[in-house]
């Protein structure tokens, strides 16, 4: 047992299997005393069921730690309410929430049917909104907190997973939001998106270059959640972590910008004036698309 973060309570979401577990497991690890939350659902969000999560807290207890299982929905605010519960119940504070839990229905966006886009955007944006309401209502009387959300390179956009891209870029506003807006009250807010190996990621459609394991990206959650990142003042960050890669996602800034000369915008002068002046800002994921739609070409299986 470490105790990087001896004394604190963790709730962690989606955390019977993949990267929910391994962060529970390293954060009690750690010296933390952890709320387990898991709906046990399938990536697909059937077949829900209670024993994932008192697993979870088996394993941390045989190791000489302390968990409490709490198998809850938490794409509803009732749900979301009883994780943060059931720290302040068991242990008295929350020091940190991390908000993994998340489910997969893939289409294409012209085929996408409302029953597929609903339940992902509840579970990964919704269910991160209703922990971090919870937790933050908690955190602001406590005077300090973590929030950890966690978004996905998808944000970028998919071509196939309209639905995950956009909570994961929800999620992403999400945490800045909470950075501005509980920074005042010592409360920090921060993304993860992982590149790792779990049920998720093996349906990635390629070969990726670079990933790591669950215990990877577990260790940077620890560190996001200790005082030595609250040290450092790290609020409203993304960072990818893969494998032996560490990466920040750069922060939304106006890239160029053009003024109007001489009168109003109107559409010819735009056609005449923004392709050259302020022009575009290139998507690196549609030249990976492009090699993709040529590696199936060839029968072949493109890196990433």
């Amino acid at each position: 047992m470490g105790n990087f973060l001896a004394g604190k309570v963790v709730a962690v979401t989606g955390a019977g299997r993949g990267i929910g577990r391994a962060v529970a497991l390293a954060a009690a690890a750690e010296g933390a005393r952890v709320v387990v939350n898991d709906y046990g659902v399938s990536i697909e969000g059937a077949e829900p069921t209670s024993s994932i999560a008192d697993a979870v807290v088996k394993e941390i207890e045989a190791a000489g730690g302390e968990a409490v299982a709490v198998a809850d929905d938490i794409s509803t605010m009732a749900g979301g309410r009883r994780v943060v519960d059931a720290a302040l119940t068991s242990y008295g504070r929350v020091d940190g929430v991390v908000c993994v839990a998340g489910i997969l229905r893939e289409r294409m966006l012209f085929n996408m049917s409302e029953e597929e886009w609903d339940p992902v955007v509840a579970t990964h944006l919704k269910g991160t909104f209703t922990v971090f309401r919870a937790a933050s209502a908690v955190m602001r009387k406590q005077g300090a907190g973590t929030l950890i959300g966690f978004t996905s390179g998808n944000h970028q956009g998919s071509v196939a997973q309209a639905n995950y891209s956009a909570a994961k870029g929800g999620i992403i506003s999400l945490v800045r939001s909470a950075a501005l807006g509980l920074h005042k009250y010592g409360v920090t807010a921060n993304a993860v998106a992982p590149v790792a190996r779990t049920r998720m990621s093996a349906n990635v459609p390629m070969e990726l270059k670079e990933i790591g394991e669950p215990e990877d990206v577990a260790a940077l959650v620890v560190y996001l959640l200790s005082d030595r990142a609250r040290e450092e003042r790290i609020t409203g960050q993304v960072y990818t972590i893969a494998g032996p890669k560490i990466a920040v996602w750069a922060q939304p800034r106006e890239l160029r910008a053009g003024y109007a000369e001489g009168g109003p915008w109107t559409p010819e002068r735009i056609a005449d004036f923004l392709p050259g002046t302020v022009g575009v800002d290139p998507m690196p994921l549609l030249e990976q698309v492009e090699a993709m739609a040529r590696a199936a070409a060839r029968k072949a299986r493109p890196n990433a």
